[in-house]
Order: structure tokens, then sequence, then C-alpha cells
């Protein structure tokens, strides 16, 4: 990969030192001819100019560079070096370094900026995420301010544990990249699950980190819980058991009819029974009476 390196300075020699160690070629521009003698950088490429200048940017052939770096001490420099190379010469990749935080808010594609180093607003994230447990903290900006790299520290009593990762509906524009668990490095699985002390990192748009922060934070764990005790309020009779419950008392009505069914069937039955028996006393009577008169007994 060839790199344009423009400002030779302490920040400018310390990135071609570590590009030059991993077999990268390196071109470095600086308007100062005394910085190529002390920066002690070997096999790296020096062209002596104004970078703000396009004669000096042609002179280094920026078109064929896969990434140019504005590291300069200015501001102004490292915007109009960033906005050159994207515009004029067509550089699929820039980085510029943003010296005073107040001018973060320039180091955008409207300026040719893919990526915007702020050191101070490095160095706070990196204080955060070793220090903030249970909260989202951004590592670094992606894609000129479209996408971030943001980090969630679990702690031990949190929602989320013991559920793995293809259990939790993620927002839609964020996508877990990383467990770091034991400082080791997990790629994540559906079901990988989520233990407490776990740094989880994520890529996701700007716009719906505070989407993953809601998901992440307690308050979400006892809205859940709120909405559950709302869907089945406290006292109410379940629907089956209602019905159980009619059916029961539908059955003991129609018990307690078929009992009183029976027991006028049995009155009746009892009823004509007694009749029966009285008839046929009565027959007998008259049998007796019928044969005593044969015989000329008169009563």
């Amino acid at each position: 990969m060839k790199v344009v390196i423009v400002g030779a300075g302490s920040v400018g020699s310390s990135i071609a030192r570590e590009l030059l160690s991993h077999k990268h070629e390196i071109l470095l521009i600086d308007l100062k001819p005394e910085v190529i003698g002390r920066s002690g950088l070997r096999g790296a490429h020096w062209l002596v100019g104004d970078a703000c200048e396009l004669s000096t940017l042609q002179g280094a052939k920026v078109e064929e560079a896969d990434v140019v770096v504005s590291a300069t001490g200015d501001d102004k420099v490292n915007l109009v070096v960033s906005l050159l190379a994207k515009t004029e010469f067509g550089v699929g990749r820039t980085v510029g370094r943003v010296n005073n935080p107040k001018n973060d808010w320039m180091f955008n594609d409207s300026w040719g900026v893919d990526v915007a180093v702020n050191t101070p607003q490095l160095m706070t994230a990196l204080v955060e995420e070793a220090v903030e447990i249970g909260d989202l903290v951004r590592l670094l900006t992606l894609q000129t301010g479209v996408a971030s790299l943001v980090e969630f520290t679990v702690p031990h009593d949190s929602h989320v544990i013991g559920s793995t990762v293809g259990d939790i509906e993620w927002p839609d524009d964020s996508t877990l990249v990383a467990i770091l668990r034991d400082h080791a490095p997990i790629t994540p699985s559906r079901d990988d699950v989520i233990d407490g002390g776990d740094e989880l990192f994520f890529v996701t748009t700007i716009a719906a980190e505070d989407e993953l922060r809601a998901l992440l934070s307690p308050d979400a764990a006892d809205s859940s819980a709120q909405s559950e005790e709302e869907e089945t309020p406290g006292g109410q009779v379940p629907s089956g058991a209602g019905a159980a419950a009619g059916g029961g008392d539908h059955g003991r009505t129609e018990n307690g009819s078929a009992r009183h069914s029976d027991a006028a069937t049995g009155n009746g039955s009892a009823a004509s029974a007694d009749t029966a028996r009285s008839g046929t006393t009565q027959d007998s009577r008259q049998a007796r009476q019928s044969s005593l008169e044969d015989d000329g007994f008169d009563g």
C-alpha cells in the first residue's frame, strides 16, 4: 500500500515508522529539509515542498496513493491537503489530524476528510472505556461521521447476563463485532452467552447509538418487567379458568335438574306402585266377599 504523509513532525514520523515496519511504501512531504536527517526513517521517500500547492502534490503523484495522511500541526493545512487529495486527485481514503478540538466539526466529507483523528477525543474515549462500566463509550468515528466503533462493559448485575447473542434484538444499524472476555477476543456467534464483565464492541451508525444505549441500560429491564405485568394484571381470572368455572356451574345446574327429574320420576313411580297395591287389595276383598256370599254368609 502506498501512503503519502504530509508533515514529518513527531506525529507524522511516528505514523511513517509504524507503516514502514508493516512493509508499506511511504512518501513524506514537509516544508523543512532538515527533518529528513533527524527523522531516522529508513526506507521512506521524501519530498520537500508545500503540500497546499497543487504542483507539490502533482510531483508526489498523489493520485497513485491509496491513503493520504495530513498530520501537520496546522488544522488549516490538514483540511486543504485533504480537500485537494480527494477532489483533485481522487484519493480513495484521507486521514486528517485534528489539533484543536474546536475545529473537529470541519473535518468531514465536505472538506474531503474520511477519518478525523482527534487526539484529545480519542484519549477521553480510552479513559472512559477503562473506567465506565454499564455505559456505551464511543471509541472511534468511521466513514466521515456516519458510523462509529463503540464499547460496552457488561455490569455484573446487568439484565443481559445469561442471554445469548441471538436472543437479543439488536438495533437494525448496530452489529456486535467482538467480545473481549478475560483479555481474549471472541468472534461472537448467535449461541454465545453474555457474561458479567464482558466487553462488547459494536460497529453502529451514530443515529443508532441511542437505541443501543437504551437497550443495554438497566431501565430497559424495568420497562420490560412493567410491560409484562400490564399484560397480565394481578387478580384477573384467566379466560380458561372462567370457562372452567362456568362449565362447573352449568354442570351443577344440569345435575340438579337431573336429580330433580329423577326425584319427580321416582315419586311418580312410587305413586303408581301404591295405586297398584291398593287396587290389588280391593280386588282380593271383593273376591273373598263373593266367596262368602256363595257360602250363604251375609255380612
